[in-house]
């Protein structure tokens, strides 16, 4: 069974988030094996966006969500940090702006979506919208609970001009996120990364189990798959997401366009230029 199987939330299923572990291994590999594979697929995911850039048919959207200390930026700066800049663009959602904040809730989302031929990867993303929100009472019940039809028509909007989306929940307990904090604590140069936020919010643990759970259940479709990635282990979670991405970019089948230029004309030209 392929990771994507094994991970992924299959449509009108119900995520009991309780029930899914956070510890997964490989079964055969090594934690040094399996990081060496994490390398070679991460060489391949920035070949595979190169093609993408250069073939400028389609995008790839990545969402990742999660608990604080979760790991979003470490997914981030390990696998797609290789990546072309030129094509591969990160965005984070924080408290929305006054402007943001104007308009619909997708707004700040659709502009950043990923142009043709481009990598977009969302760190939080249009989900926020029906967690947070949600958690903390930042609107009522019949604006948030109207908001999964919307994100699934936006995904779908997005797909059908040719954006590949998938959205990772990376899937921690209570006792590593602790522990993610106190080396946040022990580290001068993670201090920085410290919140009043990271504790008070751990009393709405619950809380935002169950929004997470709604999410991943009536939001994972077959255009946008939802996959629940047991994180507790960076290593085996790396690989993990490696293997799914790189699985769904070989899918797709990409090819180079072919030159607009006559070559042997070109040819002709570069020898000439040669013996000059």
């Amino acid at each position: 069974m392929s990771y994507a199987e094994k991970f992924k939330v299959k449509p009108g299923t119900k995520v009991e988030l309780e029930k899914i572990g956070v510890n997964f291994k490989p079964d055969d590999l090594s934690r040094d094996e399996a990081e060496e594979k994490a390398r070679e697929l991460t060489r391949e995911l920035r070949d595979l966006q190169h093609l993408m850039y250069a073939e400028d048919r389609r995008s790839l959207l990545i969402v990742l969500q999660g608990r604080d200390a979760a790991g979003k930026d470490g997914t981030i700066r390990n696998l797609f940090g290789p990546m072309n800049p030129q094509g591969t663009r990160v965005t984070s959602f924080k408290v929305p702006s006054k402007e943001e904040l104007a308009h619909d809730f997708l707004w700040r989302c659709h502009n950043a979506a990923p142009k043709r031929g481009t990598v977009g990867i969302f760190n939080r993303s249009h989900y926020e919208d029906v967690l947070v929100v949600r958690v903390h009472d930042l609107v009522p019940k019949r604006i948030w609970s109207k908001r999964y039809d919307h994100i699934n028509a936006f995904e779908r909007l997005l797909a059908d001009n040719g954006t590949v989306i998938l959205k990772f929940y990376l899937h921690i307990d209570r006792e590593e996120q602790l522990e993610r904090f106190g080396k946040r604590i022990n580290n001068p140069k993670k201090n920085w990364k410290i919140s009043d936020a990271d504790y008070t919010e751990r009393a709405f643990w619950d809380d935002y189990t169950q929004a997470f759970e709604d999410a991943l259940s009536k939001c994972s479709t077959s255009h946008a798959p939802w996959f629940v990635i047991p994180a507790n282990r960076k290593w085996a979670r790396n690989l993990t997401i490696a293997e799914i991405v790189a699985d769904a970019l070989r899918n797709l089948e990409m090819r180079y366009p072919e030159p607009d230029v006559d070559m042997d004309e070109i040819r002709r030209k570069y020898h000439e230029a040669e013996r000059e």
